[in-house]
């Protein structure tokens, strides 16, 4: 037998973002003590609305499962004496347990006897169980931030104004902060009135007769139809942002879209500005044409039904102008500010209390940047260009719409430089050295934009750790492993000829010569070396086996796009079948005789048999265009180089007796091992490859 479990706790208005974690938290902690209780139970559904939290549980038993377990005593060499009496170890065995030692039966587990007894429970009543466990999972909730209120000791989201806790069509009869459970819920706040739940089952259709679309899934298809259904008729690209139908999504109960208007004079302003005005202030789409130019339109979600939507599409309409006036003015305002003046103004601005204001931040990507340039060899142009979009990079953030809106730094930066005359490749550069913001954004496209975004981003990183900000566990509060992984992406997209050791020693030639700093030099290397190597072998580790990872990455990974190419060649030589495992079988024997070797030197007098002369030949052979593939970081050409060795290889091994008893032929054998060994790990360790 089994009945439906609905537990409701109505709330005062929940902040959007809270409420996807907190909702499916109450589902976790439903099933875990279900679970916990050993009730058995069928489909779980979570729901949640701005003022509720709900879930409901099909089929719970209506009484625990009955449970039989044997536990295991002591031996019966403790547990008896000679005499065949009872010790005090099987007593006080019997008496935690709660039986009688008549009833202990012997089993034998590997060859010893020991004490078993079989316990019994029967299960209980699930309705005894409720008002306890339900009352528990509320209590254990946690939020970003709590409440409390009235005279209450007790902290929640926001106030609980009332809770339906149904086991079937009985009420389970609990009270937190006064307010007591029943099977009233409370409808849209609105359009709707309290209604009773007469059954669990009956609670989502209960509150659609109210105005409440408590299913989120329901909620979210519902606005996703409306959006389409209105993109088709009106012949719209409607820009559906992620994060802001997350939002929105939580914020209305009934959704009904509607779409509005604004002047299209304020088009004049740039696009992103309108759009994140639009969607960061009003919670509105965007709507664009076919290009993916913005038009003098707005899609917005309201809570309720489609009654008088001319009305609600006015009074957006004139909220959104206001907004739209305000932006208007900043970006006229900002216009009035010269670049030079804004450059000064960063001179106030603190970076870091340790690292000085933003001012000397930029002098400091100015010199990294210029000292890139240079180990890159970029013409004259580029490195005017560079040393320009160096200079001015940070301008914009002294701008009154910058301050309004952070997330368009960079963005209003480059319409800026190009309105106060700046040439292209500059403007271009001042937005893309922000670039990736995130795992999902796109990396700078052009070399000017790649190069200051790489000096920008290892003044952080190298700023922090001089003064022993390094990243733990998942403590990241500056941003230092995206960054991080933002260099070795341009440096890998770009195919830089740059290893990571020259990005870190340029910047840390400029922190020295520009401030005083706590640590010395070898010590954040190191550290560098140890906090980029994961980055590398996080980004290897999306397309490559581990194993094939931590081959390559032991072989070094200073060079990105060398130790990316390796990685290829090697995950496509393993998936190419078992002749590569013998490959890699000569290689590792070789590898693990070099080991014996005091020094990798070879004496062509002492090569006696013909296999060795053979081995060593080849060696030669090979040699040369092998570290000429490294270099031109192909990793393809160098491993099929590699793979010419292995007859040689096995023909020696067949062949030679290595530890010979003449130390000088036995030192000179292990030193043409050792030799090539060396070539070999610069490639990889093919030690941890597994098969």
């Amino acid at each position: 037998m089994s009945k439906d479990l609905l537990f409701e706790i109505g709330l005062e208005e929940v902040p959007a973002r809270f409420l996807r974690a907190a909702m499916d938290q109450l589902k976790e902690k439903m099933v875990h003590w279900l679970e916990q209780s050993r009730l058995s139970y069928g489909d779980v559904q979570a729901y949640a609305t701005p003022r509720r939290l709900a879930v409901l549980v099909k089929d719970v038993a209506e009484k625990q499962d009955d449970v039989e377990e044997e536990v295991k005593g002591p031996s019966r060499k403790i547990a008896q004496d000679e005499n065949g009496n009872w010790s005090k170890a099987a007593i006080g065995f019997a008496r935690g347990q709660g039986v009688d030692p008549e009833q202990f039966t012997f089993i034998e587990l590997n060859g010893v006897e020991y004490i078993y007894v079989t316990k019994s429970s029967t299960g209980v009543e699930t309705a005894s169980l409720l008002a306890e466990g339900l009352l528990g999972i509320l209590s254990s909730m946690t939020f970003p931030k709590n409440m409390r209120w009235g005279s209450y000791d007790y902290k929640f989201v926001r106030p609980i104004r009332w809770i339906v806790a149904l086991f079937g069509s009985d009420v389970i009869d609990l009270e937190v902060t006064h307010v007591k459970s029943g099977n009233v819920t409370r409808g849209h706040r609105f359009l709707g009135t309290d209604a009773v739940v007469t059954e669990a089952v009956a609670y989502p259709e209960v509150l659609r007769s109210q105005h409440v679309i408590v299913d989120v899934k329901e909620r979210e298809s519902m606005i996703l139809q409306q959006i389409k259904g209105l993109a088709q008729e009106k012949n719209w690209k409607i820009a559906i942002k992620d994060d802001l139908l997350e939002e929105v999504l939580f914020l209305v109960e009934t959704p009904t879209v509607l779409f509005g208007t604004f002047d299209p004079s304020f088009l004049n302003i740039p696009q992103d500005v309108l759009i994140t005005s639009m969607r960061e202030h009003q919670r509105y789409f965007p709507v664009l044409d076919e290009q993916g130019k913005l038009l003098p339109f707005f899609v917005t979600v309201r809570n309720g039904d489609n009654t008088s939507l001319d009305v609600i599409a006015k009074g957006n309409e004139k909220v959104l102008r206001a907004r739209l006036s305000d932006a208007k003015f900043f970006y006229d305002e900002d216009q009035k500010l010269e670049i030079k003046d804004a450059l000064s103004k960063l001179e106030s601005i603190v970076f870091h209390e340790e690292l000085g204001t933003v001012g000397d931040k930029v002098r400091r990507i100015r010199k990294i940047s210029d000292k890139l340039g240079e180990a890159l060899q970029i013409s004259g142009t580029d490195q005017e260009h560079v040393s320009r979009a160096a200079d001015i990079c940070k301008f914009d953030l002294v701008t009154q719409m910058v301050y309004e809106f952070p997330e368009l730094q960079g963005v209003m930066g480059e319409d800026y430089a190009r309105k106060a005359g700046e040439s292209e490749a500059v403007a271009k550069a001042v937005f893309e050295h922000y670039q990736p913001r995130s795992a999902s954004d796109d990396l700078p496209s052009s070399l000017v934009g790649s190069i200051v975004s790489i000096a920008d981003k290892i003044d952080t990183i190298v700023g922090c750790f001089s003064i022993g900000i390094i990243p733990t566990g998942s403590q990241d509060p500056y941003a230092l492993r995206r960054q991080s992984q933002g260099i070795v992406q341009i440096l890998l997209s770009k195919q830089m000829p740059l290893t990571l050791s020259q990005v870190f020693n340029i910047a840390i030639d400029v922190h020295a010569q520009l401030r005083e700093m706590k640590r010395q030099g070898s010590e954040i290397r190191k550290d560098l070396e140890e906090f980029f190597g994961l980055r590398v072998k996080k980004l290897l580790s999306e397309n490559l086996r581990y194993d094939i990872v931590d081959a390559v990455i032991a072989a070094g990974f200073d060079d990105v796009m060398s130790v990316v190419s390796r990685g290829g060649a090697l995950m496509n030589a393993v998936n190419s079948g078992e002749a590569f495992k013998t490959t890699v079988e000569s290689f590792n024997r070789v590898s693990n005789l070099a080991a014996k070797a005091a020094k990798a030197a070879v004496s062509e007098s002492l090569l006696q048999e013909s296999a060795e002369k053979d081995l060593y030949a080849a060696w030669l052979e090979v040699q040369k265009p092998y570290f000429s593939a490294l270099e031109a970081k192909n990793g393809e050409k160098a491993l099929e180089l590699l793979g010419q060795l292995k007859p040689s290889i096995t023909n020696f091994f067949d062949s030679v007796m290595v530890m010979a008893e003449d130390e000088k032929i036995r030192n000179n054998r292990l030193g043409l091992l050792a030799q090539m060994d060396q070539g070999l790990k610069q490639f990889a360790d093919f030690n941890k490859l597994v098969w």
